[in-house]
């Protein structure tokens, strides 16, 4: 494998659930998650955990009145799926373009599901919205030139101190690094939350990606899933599990909580007792580090 860049599957943060097992929430924070959400503290779902459980139970042609319970049953998960991915955009960003593109990833999993292949409608619904937001992210273009060359050159600064340095940097040195005040550091990674996430979704150029993504795994049609994509899938998330690794433990529960229970950062704040906006910005660092230690692996 290491002799192949195509063999080396585009990370996408559908595959961060799988390889975040390790980083999983403690039995404290798991108590506290449980907790909450019987007491209704996820209520911004929705009522989208009963519709995580939803399953076809033979596949077949659904009837135009069955395609349209099955949509509307599960339309506030792309809701959701905006709410937790578009943290931090500018007023001028319209949400509603976003959630439109959602639901067209909706419709697409409705169309395309196949219950024999073991992942639940929901699982399968959130892989495409999520893909199809942070396509329609980066065909907005929003964010600001001056922030890309901001946030391009943290990712950067990263990557070089961990190349120096043979580990992850820490924030006062990449504070240093950057010749920025502890302030000034703290507002980019504020500013540029949504751009850390596209940013790890575009790492397919580094990939020299040749396959599909993982939500193909889950496609209807036997010929879109082969021994060699399975191989390719297994190769990334061993890669996303080393650089996942070099993490620091609170780094890997926000990750956890964030892609594998899938809470908003209002509700990891609530979690951590931190604000919102810290957990952004340790979220946005912890992603360009993730990208840094990934990409090193794909160079080396």
């Amino acid at each position: 494998m290491k002799g192949s860049t195509q063999a080396r599957r585009k990370p996408r943060d559908a595959d961060l659930p799988v390889v975040l097992a390790a980083a999983a929430p403690g039995p404290a924070t798991a108590a506290v998650l449980r907790r909450r959400r019987a007491e209704g503290g996820s209520s911004s779902r929705d009522g989208c955990d009963h519709a995580r459980g939803s399953s076809m139970t033979a596949h077949r042609e659904l009837s135009d009145a069955e395609r349209d319970e099955l949509i509307r049953r599960h339309a506030s998960l792309v809701r959701y799926e905006v709410d937790r991915m578009a943290a931090g955009l500018p007023d001028q960003v319209d949400r509603e373009d976003l959630i439109s593109a959602g639901m067209i990833g909706l419709i697409k999993a409705v169309d395309r599901y196949d219950p024999d292949r073991g992942a639940s409608f929901a699982t399968y619904a959130t892989t495409l919205m999520r893909g199809a937001i942070l396509d329609e992210l980066r065909r907005m273009d929003w964010a600001p030139r001056g922030l890309r060359g901001r946030y391009r050159r943290l990712e950067e600064t990263v990557f070089e101190l961990r190349q120096r340095l043979g580990r992850q940097p820490d924030e006062t040195e990449i504070i240093d690094e950057m010749g920025m005040t502890p302030d000034e550091y703290r507002k980019l990674l504020r500013d540029s939350s949504t751009a850390a996430i596209v940013s790890l979704d575009a790492l397919t150029e580094a990939a020299g990606d040749a396959h599909m993504p993982a939500a193909s795994t889950f496609a209807p049609s036997a010929t879109d899933w082969t021994p060699s994509a399975a191989i390719d899938q297994a190769e990334t998330r061993r890669l996303l599990a080393e650089a996942v690794e070099e993490l620091s433990e609170r780094e890997k529960l926000v990750l956890s909580l964030y892609y594998r229970e899938e809470l908003t950062l209002r509700e990891i704040g609530m979690v951590l007792d931190v604000t919102e906006s810290r957990v952004c910005q340790i979220h946005t660092q912890t992603i360009a580090r993730l990208r840094a230690g990934l990409q090193a692996r794909l160079a080396g």
